[in-house]
């Protein structure tokens, strides 16, 4: 199974929305996000866990994160119709110690994430300056450009002030007083060279052409780059590292894609990292200069780009050694002994290795649900479950298109209610009235590759945590006969003699697939059992459609952190920062103070996990909360009133 690399998604969302200066037209922004933090508490009968059963909706889908407006319910209704941490298996702790409240992500700068790349190094924003070969590549293209610089000064401030998005015009147009195919060769050149992300074109008018300058949109920006001189000596892919906030990976590119008029797979990384956060991690691009890539920090704000080299070759998904997280949670109530309680068992024991509650959706109809209706090859429920009308809060645009499809079952009727198409429902919607409703698994095919995969790993992700905790339910934290352990990579069933020899911690549990095998003790006929519940044969785990055939995979029950440390610190503003940033630091901005006494009390940890982990849940087991939107959005209501 294609494994998904973690750069822990936020709990709660964030305040305030993405303070970008260059909006990028027709770009899906996230809505305005709830100002107040939810309170993270625990529960001291049950840990935290909540028994409702409800309902919430996938990932990526049109729900959130695009522009419209809010319509509908408060966003606590909206959560009152989420998961909770039981409903999707997550039911177990590892310690015994007394758990304790705390404000998690009051600020972006309160979950700091950096990637650990294969060498095991962490990957750090410390240095925006352009390399040496590519100043010298430049030195000669700015000798030429100065031999005949074809703008003026005005010309240049006008197209300085367009590439902002200043212009309340929209475009610039210069005319070409000499005209020759050479000079408006030149100044189309020149536009584009040091103004990227405009596009131009020339145009006559009462017999003079002028040359317009715009910001390149739709197809044109997707357009395949053009082809300039490229040193056989440099590498063709130049590696850089990507500081951003509040936007996740695939954003980001989208984002770089359109300022540079790229392809967005002409990108590469080795991990997805989260929207709600600050996040560093290690990008690559195909033969485009470091030059180009650092006039994007003149632009964007929330994002900053550095540590230029080239290479020959791309970053391949997967290869990291994993993440380190820096994290606040503010406004704590433990002593001083619980918490030094919590972090030495974080240190020396870890946590449940369980699928986060972001792996299942965030409002009415759960990841998982899609995932088992297409393995079950139930299609039309496949398609009334992304497309029916459902309870909370959505955009009123949404609202209207799910009333049109429960209403006509007309997929251009209900598209005609969607001003962004890109979202799961819109195309799924385009695939339908593309391909009628007697073709829906082509149809379902015009959403994207990893969206639909995101459903079935969903559908092992529950199974995975249900299975566990029904494993640390029977035998606790010691390695039993018929438990799986690994060997070169083959997974391996222990005798009651070998488990006196190992730990949990070499302990794996299988996602369900074709080409696994299971505990032979009665926790592995739990999976039959759960499989066949929902009408799923796993002996038969192979799909007609191969992209949806499950091979399966292992993953550790346990992961016990490495480079773990934390310290709790008093403050007095709750608006200050309380992490020193990659980019306070380039910019010389002091590092944080802390009091020796203040109105309140934070525990700031660090710790390292290998991908695919969640820090959420590292999180869960310091504090013993529900990690749900749902739970802390019902305890930040209680809190407030």
């Amino acid at each position: 199974m294609a494994s998904i690399e973690e750069s822990e998604p936020m709990l709660v969302t964030s305040q305030g929305g993405e303070k970008r200066v260059c909006p990028e037209k027709g770009e899906e922004e996230e809505g305005d996000l709830p100002p107040k933090r939810p309170r993270v508490q625990n529960d001291q009968k049950n840990g935290g866990q909540s028994h409702q059963d409800e309902e919430e909706e996938p990932e990526g889908n049109g729900s959130e994160g695009e522009d419209g407006e809010e319509d509908g319910e408060t966003f606590a209704d909206m959560m009152k119709h989420g998961l909770t941490e039981v409903d999707v298996g997550i039911l177990k702790f590892v310690s015994d110690h007394e758990g304790f409240s705390g404000i998690l992500k009051e600020r972006y700068s309160d979950f700091v994430v950096h990637e650990i790349n294969k060498q095991g190094k962490t990957v750090q924003l410390d240095d925006l300056s352009i390399p040496p070969e590519v100043e010298e590549v430049q030195e000669a293209q700015q000798q030429q450009t100065d031999e005949s610089d074809v703008l003026t000064e005005e010309q240049k401030q006008q197209l300085g002030e367009l590439q902002l998005f200043k212009n309340k015009e929209g475009n610039v147009s210069i005319e070409v007083e000499d005209d020759t195919k050479e000079k408006r060769t030149l100044i189309h050149k020149a536009i584009k060279t040091q103004f990227p992300g405009l596009e131009t074109k020339t145009e006559e008018r009462e017999g003079h052409k002028f040359i317009v300058a715009y910001h390149a949109a739709g197809k044109k920006a997707l357009a395949a780059p053009r082809k300039h001189s490229w040193p056989k000596k440099r590498g063709s892919f130049c590696h850089f590292v990507l500081y951003k906030e509040n936007k996740d990976t695939m954003d980001a590119i989208n984002v770089l894609s359109k300022f540079l008029r790229l392809r967005p797979n002409l990108f590469s990384y080795m991990g997805t990292k989260d929207k709600r956060a600050i996040t560093v991690q290690e990008i690559a691009v195909l033969k485009i200069t470091a030059e180009r890539l650092a006039h994007l920090n003149k632009c964007l704000m929330n994002f900053k780009l550095g540590n230029f080299c080239y290479k020959n070759h791309p970053l391949k998904l997967g290869e990291l050694q994993g993440n380190h997280f820096t994290v606040v949670i503010r406004n704590i109530s433990g002593t001083q002994e619980q918490v030094q309680q919590a972090m030495t068992s974080l240190k020396e024991t870890g946590f449940i290795n369980y699928y986060g509650m972001q792996r299942f959706g965030t409002t009415a109809v759960p990841t998982h649900q899609v995932g088992r209706s297409i393995l079950k090859n139930d299609w039309n429920e496949v398609v009334d479950l992304i497309l029916k009308p459902r309870p909370g809060a959505e955009k009123g645009y949404l609202v209207r298109c799910r009333e049109e499809w429960a209403k006509t079952q007309d997929p251009e009727a209900a598209l005609k209610k969607l001003p962004i198409k890109r979202c799961v429902e819109g195309q799924l919607l385009r695939g339908l009235s593309m391909y009628g409703k007697k073709n829906i698994i082509t149809a379902f095919g015009l959403i994207p590759r990893n969206n639909r995969l995101m459903y079935i790993h969903s559908y092992q992700s529950v199974v995975w945590n249900t299975m566990v905790s029904r494993r640390i339910e029977a035998f606790g934290l010691k390695a039993v006969e018929g438990d799986l352990v690994l060997r070169g990579g083959t997974a391996h069933h222990l005798t009651a003699e070998e488990a006196e020899s190992h730990s949990i911690h070499d302990i794996v549990m299988p996602l369900p697939g074709f080409d696994v095998i299971y505990p032979s003790h009665h926790v592995g006929k739990g999976y039959r059992e759960m499989l066949s519940a929902d009408g799923l044969d796993i002996d038969n785990m192979r799909h007609k459609v191969k992209d949806y055939s499950l091979a399966g995979a292992y993953r550790r029950v346990i992961i016990r952190p490495s480079d773990v440390s934390w310290e709790v610190i008093q403050y007095d503003d709750p608006k200050i920062s309380l992490v020193h940033t990659d980019v306070e630091k380039l910019e010389d901005k002091p590092a944080p103070v802390f009091n020796t006494e203040g109105k309140y009390r934070a525990l700031r940890m660090e710790f390292s996990l290998p991908p695919s982990t969640y820090a959420t849940m590292a999180i869960r087991e310091v504090l013993k909360m529900d990690t749900s939107i749902k739970n802390q959005t019902q305890l930040n209501t209680t809190w407030l009133n």
